[in-house]
């Protein structure tokens, strides 16, 4: 990680606060129950105050209890009840103060006047949301004609990113069109939806960006020196690299990349067909060179069991013109045509 963003990333460094929430379905009971007591004691007042008497005065307490709890109240409190799914998360703040994060599945009760934050799921004036941002299953939209209400719950699912496919010169300057994808989750909620303004958009550029660092880096192919890393012969080397870097960029965001994968590797069309000439121009010469190799051999394998087994004395002269005819038919392209010559070879 480069130094400046150590530097942010300590400026901005919230850390997350698990929230110890109430259990929902009590608070929803008890709630209910004190609310048709707030409407008994209304309607109680009521009838007092209709009686007339001594009993005014506690008609009219009875009667603004009622209304407070009943009315105002008890409708406050319905809001502080939340449902969560398994891997959900909310982000709550109260009076624009962070007040903690309520994860786990269940049914709570928080404070009816915390707000939940979600900057992933704002919506534009048509009610759609940006391009890289995922829709959620369970988003929950009321369709109005300029607003859109989206669900603020936080997944801490794995996830998956496919960027397009990036065209990108390599180590020696040929463009190659290049695809990863990357695996990842949120680690920390807080700095999430605090410290970035859109963690999905805040993800996807800053993986194109380490995409172009580390590619650069490699030549797509190598072709003179096998020990050489390239993004072809070393694919699970170069990703690991592209994973870490892109770790480095989003910690600031409180994600964790968990794998980076290449999908797509292939050299830019304007180069292809080029480029294949030569792949295949260095397979024929790299196959010719194994041919002669086992040729050599056994040329000189014939001539020592000759030598050995005294089956035939050779000069220099015809045994320059056997290694000539052996190789040639092992060499050759072609099925060599017998020749049988019945009288001296001379």
């Amino acid at each position: 990680m480069s130094t400046d963003y150590k530097n942010l990333e300590n400026a901005m460094n919230y850390e997350e606060k698990d929230l110890k929430a109430k259990n929902g379905m009590f608070s929803l009971v008890a709630n209910t129950l004190l609310m048709l007591l707030g409407i008994a004691a209304f309607i109680y007042g009521i009838i007092l105050l209709s009686n007339g008497g001594t009993n005014m005065f506690l008609g009219v307490i009875l009667l603004v209890v009622g209304i407070l709890y009943s009315f105002i109240v008890g409708p406050i409190l319905y809001v502080g009840l939340k449902v969560l799914k398994p891997n959900e998360a909310l982000v709550l703040t109260l009076f624009g103060k962070y007040y903690g994060t309520l994860k786990g599945e269940g049914f709570f009760f928080v404070n009816p006047f915390c707000v939940a934050v979600n900057p992933a799921s704002k919506s534009t004036s048509s009610g759609s949301l940006g391009a890289n941002e995922p829709v959620a299953k369970d988003k929950v939209s009321i369709n109005f004609s300029t607003t859109q209400l989206i669900s603020k719950k936080i997944s801490l699912k794995a996830m998956t990113l496919n960027n397009e496919k990036q065209k990108i010169n390599d180590q020696l300057g040929n463009p190659i069109v290049i695809g990863v994808v990357v695996i990842w989750k949120i680690v920390n909620t807080a700095k999430a939806v605090f410290n970035v303004d859109n963690y999905n958009e805040f993800l996807s550029i800053q993986t194109d960006s380490a995409l172009r660092d580390i590619v650069r880096l490699y030549p797509y192919d190598s072709f003179d020196n096998d020990e050489e890393k390239s993004l072809r012969g070393s694919s699970l080397e170069v990703a690991d690299r592209i994973k870490d870097e892109i770790q480095s960029r989003v910690n600031i965001a409180g994600l964790e990349i968990v794998e980076a994968r290449i999908t797509n590797l292939s050299y830019a069309p304007e180069i292809a067909a080029a480029m294949l000439q030569r792949q295949q121009a260095s397979a024929i010469v790299a196959a010719k060179q194994l041919i002669v190799e086992g040729a050599v051999g056994m040329v000189d394998m014939a001539l020592e069991q000759l030598n050995e087994k005294h089956i035939v004395d050779l000069d220099e002269e015809r045994k320059a013109a056997m290694i000539s005819n052996l190789l040639v038919v092992l060499c050759g392209n072609k099925d060599p045509q017998p020749i049988v010559n019945s009288g001296s070879i001379y």
